[in-house]
């Protein structure tokens, strides 16, 4: 189609620098929207205040509004890590990249501790990852050549497991026996509770 100038082309719509009302409310549409850590939720705040501007007088209230959303509780750096963490692990992610994760969304040291997955919670997310990718005996193939084992405990170590569980979990001779190994880590720490 050829340019006759019929039509004017399209210009960008610049967004209105932020002031408090206008911070307030895109922060509350984000926080009603996303479950998210308050380290998130901050760097939220300045990408848009950097996109935007600000037009009020003195700093924007970045951090007081921070304050004020995790004193309310619409913020909950625990409940976002705790939800985060299983979430990874339901999609076979190991203790190593949930770790990595948590830490990248802001969430202290020692919150990443707590909600560090037990050995039972590892092995269950290497198991998820082995079936989801076809590994070791959910191949079909029985156990894999020298090359494919190499590179299906490579994928597992970078999806954050240990490395004796990649091989446990790709050398299972059976889905049985790759199932019964989650168990023991199951029945182990329903022994240690009280």
């Amino acid at each position: 189609m050829a340019d006759d100038g019929s039509r004017p082309a399209r210009t960008r719509r610049i967004p209105k620098p932020l002031d408090s009302a206008r911070l307030e409310e895109i922060a509350l549409a984000y926080v009603a929207r996303f479950a998210t850590s308050a380290g998130k939720f901050e760097r939220y705040l300045r990408r848009k205040l950097r996109e935007r501007g600000w037009e009020d007088e003195g700093d924007p209230p970045v951090s007081a509004l921070v304050a004020r959303y995790v004193e309310c509780g619409y913020i909950d750096d625990e409940a976002f890590a705790r939800a985060k963490s299983g979430s990874l692990l339901r999609r076979g992610y190991g203790a190593r990249r949930v770790r990595q994760v948590l830490g990248e969304a802001g969430i202290a040291e020692d919150l990443r501790d707590r909600v560090r997955p037990g050995e039972a919670q590892a092995r269950g997310a290497a198991l998820a990852l082995a079936r989801k990718r076809r590994f070791g005996p959910f191949g079909g193939g029985g156990l894999p050549d020298r090359p494919a084992r190499e590179k299906q405990i490579a994928a597992m170590l970078r999806a954050g497991h240990a490395l004796d569980s990649a091989r446990q979990m790709v050398d299972a001779p059976s889905v049985a026996e790759a199932e019964q190994w989650v168990a023991e880590a199951a029945d182990a720490d329903d022994d240690m509770e009280p």
